[in-house]
């Protein structure tokens, strides 16, 4: 329902500006919806919780079979060396044997001289293991699953605090409208006085004074309505930037978004994203304080090599081979290292914890404030309503007045102003009705987000 605005009454949102969007709920909703989907903070939000899906899943990738392909070469010279005397040992029997055989059938050895150091040799292998039993590899996926919940959380949290800033900024541009509006509004009532006035001047029922008096407050206001444009330009800037698109683009205002409350969602601090981020956190703490606890659970694991070594570039039957193992891997004693640790860790639980506590008292307060702001901002609307309707019936009286001649300007002039503040003090105190809800709704937790989620 768009209307416009009327002369000395309530200004009830009004302008509409650019094309219409099509709502959800309503065009704040759809709004937000558009938040949702192109907001810059939020999509870093969601890198962050891709990051903490991904690092889930290398985690769970701990758990399955690894295989490698590794390789050494090895040149040498010089070093150490085995030396054997086999041909001192052996030839003095060859000699023998020749000498008996009448023949030369048994060659002469050399002694063998060995360097310990391989030298043009090659082993290469590929090596496939997998771990059978590693408390280290199963508390890491479960602290990484808590740290999911953990950023999704906190994506929603942003999109709460999004949600605020969102309402917040739309009803500054309603105010910031309203307040050119109200402006303008003036301006035609000040340009219906000069009209008047220059009237009784040509008729000699009053001097010029009432005229020039008349004319300096239509430049005023006109100095008025240039702040008030500028304002309107920067709140609907920064709504604009919110929703990541052009600063100057069109907004569009549904009066009916300006009717109070009917009575606040009455939720509590339960459904606040931050004490599930606390939540998350704690159970990562808990699972963290478990995994220094396990270094008494053994590792072990197992692998299997399929390779070849030899010396040179030789492959074949001699070089080729397999080779199968288990490990085992068991911290006994580590000069109460691991002792230090797990009261480091369960320091941290116990820190994690009083923080969750500390946080819930601040959103209880939180919630308190804000109920009690929106109920002022409620009264101070219906006293602003008040005051403008005595201030729409004291014009009306004073303007009849000085048409009869019976009143000074200055004093229609005191009436317009009362007016206009009036008209401009109830916008604001409209619009600060709607901020402060949206306070009491960011606070409760109770704006519905689950279904906009992108």
């Amino acid at each position: 329902m768009y209307t416009s605005v009327i002369k000395g009454a309530l200004l009830v949102a009004v302008l509409l500006a650019g094309r219409p969007i099509l709502a959800q709920n309503n065009v704040l909703d759809q709004y937000i919806q558009q938040a949702f989907q192109n907001n810059k903070g939020l999509k870093e939000q969601h890198f962050q919780l891709t990051k903490s899906m991904l690092a889930l899943q290398e985690a769970r990738s701990l758990f399955g079979p690894n295989v490698s392909l590794l390789g050494n070469y090895t040149k040498s010279s010089g070093g150490r060396t085995i030396d054997f005397p086999i041909g001192d040992i052996m030839n003095p029997v060859y000699n023998s044997l020749n000498q008996l055989t009448n023949s030369h059938q048994f060659k002469s050895l050399d002694n063998v001289h060995v360097q310990l150091n391989p030298d043009n040799f090659y082993d290469a292998k590929l090596r496939a293991s997998l771990p059978l039993l590693n408390a280290e590899i199963y508390y890491n996926q479960l602290i990484k699953k808590e740290q999911i919940t953990q950023q999704q959380a906190a994506v929603n949290v942003y999109k709460r605090e999004l949600v605020k800033d969102i309402k917040t900024a739309y009803y500054q541009y309603y105010q910031a409208s309203q307040a050119v509006a109200i402006y303008n509004n003036a301006l035609s009532l000040i340009q219906e006085n000069i009209r008047i006035n220059e009237s009784m001047v040509r008729n000699g029922v009053r001097n010029n004074t009432a005229l020039y008096r008349a004319q300096t407050e239509k430049e005023k206001t006109e100095a008025d309505i240039n702040k008030a444009v500028a304002s309107r330009q920067n709140s609907r800037a920064y709504f604009n930037f919110l929703l990541n698109r052009g600063l100057t683009e069109n907004i569009t205002l549904d009066s009916t978004l300006l009717t109070a409350p009917a009575q606040l969602p009455g939720k509590d601090i339960n459904d606040r994203e931050e004490l599930a981020q606390y939540k998350s956190a704690t159970n990562a703490y808990r699972l963290n304080e478990k995994l220094q606890r396990a270094y008494l659970v053994p590792k072990l694991s197992t692998f299997v090599d399929l390779g070849s070594q030899g010396m040179g570039g030789n492959f074949n039957r001699d070089t080729r081979y397999y080779l199968f193992g288990v490990n085992l891997e068991w911290n006994l004693f580590a000069s109460h290292k691991y002792k230090y640790k797990i009261k480091q860790a369960a320091n941290d639980v116990q820190t994690i914890t009083n923080a969750a506590d500390q946080t819930a008292e601040a959103l209880r307060l939180q919630v308190y404030q804000a109920v009690n702001d929106y109920q002022t901002a409620l009264l101070n609307f219906n006293t602003a309503k008040s005051q403008l309707s005595f201030a729409e019936r004291y014009y009306r009286d004073q303007l009849k007045v000085y048409k009869e001649g019976q009143l000074l300007y200055i004093e229609l002039l005191d009436a317009q102003n009362q007016l206009t503040q009036a008209q401009l003090q109830t916008t604001v105190a409209q619009a600060a009705v709607q901020t402060a809800y949206a306070a009491v709704e960011r606070t409760q937790a109770s704006y519905q987000i689950d279904n906009n989620n992108q």
